[in-house]
């Protein structure tokens, strides 16, 4: 009996805690790459659903937009019905673009996309915090372990009753793993 009370008071149980310790936080962060994966896509198409019934909307007036801009207006312009006329076409163009646009506004008076767009920023900026976090912590618990191994006592415990531990990685990950995805709004 002293002399299990003796060994677990003088650090035995430190190596195979912290091994625990470090797994646990691998664990967490293979959890918040996978997170990033399932969630990112979904998102991505979440927004590009909602967007899609402005997008007509919304690229009629920038086209409309364009070509009213793109009419030299002078003085001369008055004078010349067919110039004249081009630029009243073009006017006339982006008005209705804009109506559209007005009528759309009043039947989603909060377009969604617009907080679509948020959440996904909002959700991406998130993600990759935790991910942030998740490394760290990580690190921390490796450099613990590892720590444990190589100084005094825990270098005793590693070379009699822990000889088949071994220091962990700080950090690796496939390179596929690391990259962040790509969003794309076609």
């Amino acid at each position: 009996m002293l002399a299990a009370l003796t060994l677990a008071g003088c650090g035995v149980n430190v190596i195979p805690t912290e091994e625990e310790r470090a797994k646990a936080a691998w664990s967490e962060v293979l959890n918040q790459y996978q997170r990033r994966s399932d969630l990112i896509p979904n998102l991505v198409e979440t927004v590009k659903g909602y967007a899609a019934q402005e997008k007509d909307v919304l690229t009629s007036v920038i086209e409309a937009r364009a070509k009213a801009t793109s009419i030299r207006v002078d003085a001369s312009t008055v004078t010349d019905p067919a110039q004249f006329k081009q630029f009243q076409d073009a006017q006339a163009g982006l008005s209705s673009a804009l109506g559209r646009l007005i009528a759309v506004s009043e039947a989603y008076p909060d377009l969604k996309s617009n907080q679509n767009f948020l959440a996904l920023q909002s959700q991406i900026e998130g993600t990759e915090n935790r991910i942030a976090v998740a490394r760290r912590d990580y690190i921390d618990a490796v450099r613990v372990y590892n720590t444990e191994l190589k100084t005094f006592p825990g270098v005793l415990w590693a070379s009699t009753l822990y000889r088949s531990y071994r220091p962990m990685e700080t950090f690796t990950i496939s390179e596929q793993q690391m990259q962040v995805p790509k969003v794309k709004f076609n």
